[in-house]
């Protein structure tokens, strides 16, 4: 029987964690991790089934990120976005994601948030130009999606009365990199910029950014994109702090500070902040798991979320991330 993405996951997360620094110099993923993490599918957790891909449940996507995110969370950052953002797929001709997700040799979309790009409307598609932010994982992409309002003969689109935006998918060769992503944390992400200069896509290798009707009806399908996001970058935190407790346990276990006899960890402040760490650590993560399956249900039911369903898993997710916020902080003061 094939290992299961959590296995895999698991099995990877000693390479993924050998190859940390690394990620964080190169403001990218290593080739090696790369490359492991396209064979084994993990970009393609979220991509429908029907074209290749695993759709897996909400529940346990959530996890495997959670483990990747322990490992580095750099890098399950990068995995979250670009999975998540293959659920676009959904709304997409099967043959057109196909070539675009599966075709292409480690088929890597990375996206961008903001619809700042402009399409002109041409004979047979678009020419799209702009300069784009928070491309995550652009430098390990074959595709980068550029968002663009959509102008026809000199004007605006309208789509239900709002202005029309699409992802236009343009093979990286065509786009230019730009090397914006200074930061402090999370460098390994590579959320740098693209820019793309009249480039030619054709009107099939686009889709609605907002408005895109789903044409395949699993319940992972069902959930807000963005609160598929929210899940899974709670998890990369979740993960971080976790291996952030982990990792001063070990220390405080063998560290005698300065000026005194006992070990840190026998220290009764110390116990008290790892207590309280250890607290929060388990009921945010169990605050997240909880409203993620609940909305999993619903939808695994037929149902749609409802309004309670949908603000309960984003307070999940801010709580999870600000929580694990907290642990880090502390367990570095300690």
């Amino acid at each position: 029987m094939s290992p299961s993405p959590l296995e895999i996951a698991r099995k990877l997360a000693p390479m993924i964690r050998t190859y940390a620094g690394d990620t964080e110099a190169l403001r990218a993923l290593p080739a090696p991790v790369f490359e492991a993490l396209a064979d084994a599918g993990m970009f393609h957790l979220a991509f429908p089934r029907s074209m290749g891909g695993a759709e897996l449940d909400l529940p346990t996507y959530i996890q495997v990120i959670e483990e990747i995110g322990k490992a580095d969370a750099s890098t399950g950052w990068i995995v979250n976005q670009c999975a998540i953002f293959a659920t676009y797929a959904a709304r997409m001709p099967r043959d057109v994601a196909r070539a675009i997700w599966i075709d292409t040799p480690r088929g890597v979309v990375a996206n961008t948030p903001l619809a700042d790009a402009r399409a002109v409307v041409v004979e047979g598609g678009y020419r799209v130009t702009g300069r784009q932010g928070f491309s995550t994982g652009c430098r390990n992409a074959a595709w980068v999606a550029a968002h663009a309002q959509i102008i026809d003969n000199g004007k605006v689109r309208l789509d239900k009365g709002e202005p029309e935006t699409r992802y236009l998918f343009v093979p990286v060769a065509e786009a230019e990199l730009l090397d914006t992503w200074h930061v402090r944390g999370m460098r390994g992400t590579g959320t740098h910029h693209f820019a793309v200069n009249d480039v030619f896509v054709p009107a099939d290798r686009t889709v609605l950014s907002v408005t895109a009707p789903l044409r395949e009806t699993g319940p992972l399908y069902q959930i807000p994109r963005t609160l598929k996001f929210a899940s899974g970058d709670a998890s990369v935190a979740l993960g971080l702090a976790r291996t952030c407790l982990t990792t001063f346990s070990d220390l405080a276990g063998a560290k005698t500070p300065r000026a005194m006899q006992a070990l840190l960890r026998d220290q009764s402040m110390i116990q008290v902040i790892v207590g309280q760490a250890e607290a929060d650590l388990r009921s945010g993560r169990a605050f997240l798991h909880e409203a993620v399956r609940d909305i999993w249900s619903q939808v695994s039911s037929g149902g749609t979320p409802t309004l309670d369903h949908r603000a309960t898993l984003r307070i999940a997710a801010t709580h999870a991330i600000r929580l694990s916020a907290r642990i880090v902080d502390a367990v570095y003061s300690a």
